[in-house]
């Protein structure tokens, strides 16, 4: 996956958009909601520098299944400056793309369960869905 993929994909989720709180170059993927026309504080579920190389994301996880990963792939660290027991940082290079997708996917979903039930409504957010 490369910067614009990552960019897209990132974007594809209902409700995403891009901020930049941080640096210009510092794109910071956010759940935005909006109930009954009050605009709800937007919450991170991806973190990245499009133009580094190589290219990385901070994605949040489930902390047991956060220490799985980094296990399984060096790719797959603590991230930097972020909670590294909900975050992972993760370089793009020589990961698999399916998982890479189901990473960002569940950093998503993990950032909509803590939405109120009404924004998850708004987002016509389908809940977690296990994997087998």
């Amino acid at each position: 996956m490369d910067a614009r993929e990552l960019r897209e994909f990132c974007l594809g989720f209902p409700g995403a958009i891009e901020d930049f709180p941080f640096d210009p170059d510092i794109s910071v993927f956010k759940v935005a909601s909006e109930v009954e026309g009050a605009r709800h504080p937007a919450k991170m579920f991806a973190l990245t520098r499009l133009r580094a190389e190589p290219l990385s994301v901070s994605l949040k996880c489930e902390p047991v299944l956060a220490l799985q990963l980094r296990a399984g792939y060096p790719q797959i660290t603590g991230a930097w400056h972020l909670n590294k027991k909900h975050w992972n940082g993760v370089l793009l290079e020589g990961l698999p793309d399916a998982l890479l997708r189901d990473m960002i996917e569940d950093s998503y979903d993990l950032v909509v369960s803590g939405l109120s039930r009404r924004q998850q409504e708004q987002l016509e957010w389908k809940g977690l869905v296990e994997r087998g």
